[in-house]
């Protein structure tokens, strides 16, 4: 208990607190983002269609990715779990087609533009 700072305030005020930090073997903040790690460039993994589909499901609508060309079923899965957490809905991967309950073209579209696809609203 000998070891407490004094609370009267004053002069203590333009001491930083995470000045200890720096020598504790942390690796340094970058403020400036032109200084971090450069951004991997998007690559083009082609076409894919996202299509707005009602028939056959009793009303409802579903949003729907078709045409992946190179993708394996279980990236498909992966990719489909992340726009399935995007629009906080259900989703599927049934016949090589990434299913999303209702109407979220914009947000599947924007998923797939950051995975590297072309996403290309098809039908009406």
């Amino acid at each position: 208990m000998a070891d407490r700072l004094p609370t009267q305030g004053g002069e203590g005020l333009g001491h930083n607190p995470f000045a200890a930090l720096d020598g504790a073997g942390l690796r340094p903040h970058h403020a400036d983002p032109a200084k971090a790690a450069p951004a991997a460039p998007a690559r083009n993994r082609g076409r894919v269609d996202i299509i707005r589909e009602k028939g056959g499901r009793g009303g409802k609508t579903v949003t729907v990715a078709e045409g992946f060309t190179g993708i394996g079923l279980a990236e498909k899965e992966q990719l489909m779990r992340r726009v399935r957490a995007a629009c906080g809905c259900g989703g599927t991967v049934k016949d090589g087609r990434i299913e999303i309950q209702g109407d979220q073209r914009d947000a599947l579209a924007r998923a797939l533009a950051e995975a590297g696809f072309r996403p290309v609203f098809a039908g009406g």
